[in-house]
């Protein structure tokens, strides 16, 4: 972790990751005809910070069980994400060109083919929710230091996902969590309800409960200052609130609208751009010493033998409570058990699991879309073997957490994950009953 003063030596090696982070996201959307090179840009200065001061990770072993987890919420700006792992030494930057091809993983948005990728973004609005379930592992199941950084865009801040994640976060007190909002003021086709009104911004996320701090997205001093308080902030969530410029250091693009989503033309147009930000690389021998994450103190636990049913043939009981019984069960014999309930657990009896398990039941209320994003943030956490089978009580009134979802679910192979929910039925399908529209989905996974 950067320390309050940090050397002029590393702040002139941070701004030089800075601008090549800029050139490679250029050069990546430039030969691939599309892509967000002005998105990218305005928060390269957060992402080279974070990757080259702040974060404790092995770069050459992305899943090590304790690093620092970074999720790009805003997953347009993926080329920025794959030149820091390439500039980490990962991966050879040439391996960047190869960008939106068929033969390369390095995708539009990224997905966790790729083993720095936790959960697949592009949906915009999922980022926190994944980073509250992260931080909820650390902090309560696994109980380990790494820290959890969610790096989003400020037109996806008004997602409704965004507020019920901000919810949670300060519920649980998850101070091993950071929150970035880059706040570069255009959108797509408009500039975003609040723009760069950032005492507007601090007023709401403290109003949620958060610590948050309003910085220069460009002042690697302010930011390096900024991510020392949040690690020092105890009890509560922290936000980042990063006043940046889309398309920073590209002087024909910079806080200029009409060019979300539009990469430079190959030939004069990016060599300009390149020529430009070129320029703005200042000698400095320095090296980087990345931060390598602690041994993590816990081993895997074994998984025992599940008991015999309480129930005999010819016996009858209701779903829900045969559910809750055997959930309890499961909770006994296999420690990586994690439930999440959305104020229905005396309903569906998984209350016995919170009573007997209460670091690894977490009440969601019904912030149902958290929910399932803090649920899916398993899915490549510690890798498909190890990952906690979670147990989702939902009753869902409406298709919006089914339809925004769906993405990421397919994206991610979420038939890897393992979940349960109760219920009945051979598959997963929309019920209509009494309760409204209902999602149910048989648990039909052995242990």
């Amino acid at each position: 972790m950067a320390g309050l003063a940090a050397s002029p030596e590393l702040l002139s090696t941070l701004h030089n990751k800075a601008t090549q982070l800029r050139i490679n996201s250029v050069r990546a959307t430039s030969e691939a005809g599309s892509g967000h090179p002005s998105s990218c840009a305005s928060a390269a200065d957060i992402v080279a910070a974070l990757f080259f001061s702040v974060m404790r990770y092995d770069p050459q072993n992305p899943k090590a069980l304790n690093s620092d987890r970074f999720i790009l919420s805003k997953g347009h700006a993926a080329p920025l994400l794959y030149a820091a792992w390439a500039e980490a030494g990962l991966f050879p930057t040439s391996d960047l060109l190869q960008l939106r091809t068929l033969a390369s993983d390095l995708e539009g948005h990224p997905t966790p083919r790729l083993p720095f990728v936790d959960m697949a973004t592009g949906s915009l609005g999922q980022g926190l929710p994944v980073g509250i379930g992260i931080a909820l592992n650390a902090k309560f199941v696994d109980r380990v230091d790494y820290r959890t950084y969610v790096l989003m865009g400020d037109g996806e801040s008004v997602e409704g996902s965004v507020w019920e994640a901000a919810e949670m976060g300060r519920q649980y007190g998850l101070d091993n969590l950071c929150a970035i909002v880059d706040v570069n003021r255009l959108g797509q086709s408009d500039p975003t309800m609040l723009q760069h009104n950032m005492e507007a911004y601090r007023s709401r996320w403290t109003g949620f409960g958060w610590h948050a701090i309003v910085v220069d997205g460009h002042d690697l001093t302010a930011i390096l200052k900024a991510f020392d308080e949040a690690a020092q902030t105890k009890g509560q969530p922290t936000v980042l609130l990063a006043r940046t410029y889309k398309g920073k250091g590209i002087s024909f693009i910079e806080n200029k609208a009409d060019w979300h989503g539009k990469p430079l033309k190959k030939g004069e147009e990016t060599q300009k751009a390149l020529d430009e930000l070129t320029k703005q690389l200042s000698p400095n021998g320095a090296v980087i010493q990345i931060p390598k994450p602690s041994a993590p103190s816990t081993a895997p636990t074994a998984i025992g033998p599940m008991p015999a049913a309480p129930y005999k043939i010819g016996d009858s009981v209701a779903t829900r409570e045969a559910f809750g019984v055997a959930l309890e069960a499961l909770g006994s014999v296999n420690p990586s058990i994690v439930a999440l309930d959305a104020d229905v657990k005396n309903s569906t009896y998984t209350d016995k699991f919170g009573k007997k398990f209460a670091h690894r039941f977490f009440e969601s209320f019904i912030a149902e879309q958290n929910m399932v994003g803090a649920a899916s943030s398993r899915l490549t956490l510690l890798g498909n073997d190890t990952s906690p089978f979670y147990i989702l009580n939902l009753s869902l009134f409406s298709q919006r957490i089914v339809k925004g979802w769906e993405l990421s679910a397919h994206l991610n192979n979420l038939t890897n994950q393992k979940y349960g929910y109760p219920g009945s039925g051979e598959h997963l399908q929309n019920v209509i009953d009494q309760n409204g529209r209902t999602f149910w989905v048989k648990l039909k996974y052995r242990f």
